[in-house]
């Protein structure tokens, strides 16, 4: 019982170290040139642990990826910016101008939009555990996506259920929900590439 217990408050003092150094690298980078480097080293760093490599120090694997995947993971970002800023300001625009008829004309808009999301849960999954060019990166994600949609449910319901605890208790999201985010995307997002390989084996 001492054991488990123990074993338990050490993974989630781990998630919370990892979530605190995604929030320091991320800010350290600006933000804007900090996010997606800090992302793809969580991702990462957490893919590590799910294959069982669980006993690395936390720090330095993290402040590896960080550095060594700063400038490819800002390409990705360069195209993840402008894509929803096109969605972003569509849909003001349509807000704006069209008022009431918004619902109509906005639907393929807003369907994108869910779309992208969708991609977006197996982008940084697939960016962690393949060694893909930025845009194949997004033509996997894709092909992923629309090829494992149980999957994708688990990720919508682990995601959901997660946020409805973080409503219960608001310092979860602040503590975990970076780190949480991308265990529940990368744990799933790992067993479909699984599956994937193994019927194209």
């Amino acid at each position: 019982m001492g054991r488990a217990l123990y074993s338990i408050l050490e993974w989630i003092t781990r998630f919370a170290y990892l979530n605190v150094l995604w929030i320091f690298f991320t800010l350290t980078g600006g933000i804007v040139l900090g996010l997606f480097p800090a992302t793809v080293a969580m991702f990462s760093v957490i893919r590590q642990w799910l294959k069982g490599k669980s006993d690395q120090p936390v720090f330095p694997a993290f402040w590896k990826l960080y550095k060594q995947e700063f400038w490819k993971s800002n390409r990705l970002g360069i195209i993840i910016y402008l894509i929803s800023f096109i969605f972003v300001f569509n849909l003001f625009f349509l807000q704006a101008n069209i008022g009431e008829l918004l619902i109509w004309t906005a639907a393929p808009l807003l369907g994108g939009m869910l779309l992208f999301v969708l991609i977006l849960f197996y982008l940084f999954p697939a960016y962690a555990h393949f060694d893909l060019p930025v845009f194949q990166l997004f033509r996997h994600a894709f092909l992923t996506m629309l090829v494992s949609p149980l999957h994708t449910l688990c990720i919508i319901l682990g995601l959901g259920g997660f946020y409805l605890l973080a409503t219960v208790i608001p310092a979860l999201a602040v503590v975990f929900g970076a780190s949480f985010y991308s265990f529940i995307t990368m744990w799933v997002a790992l067993d479909a590439f699984q599956r994937i390989h193994k019927k194209n084996a």
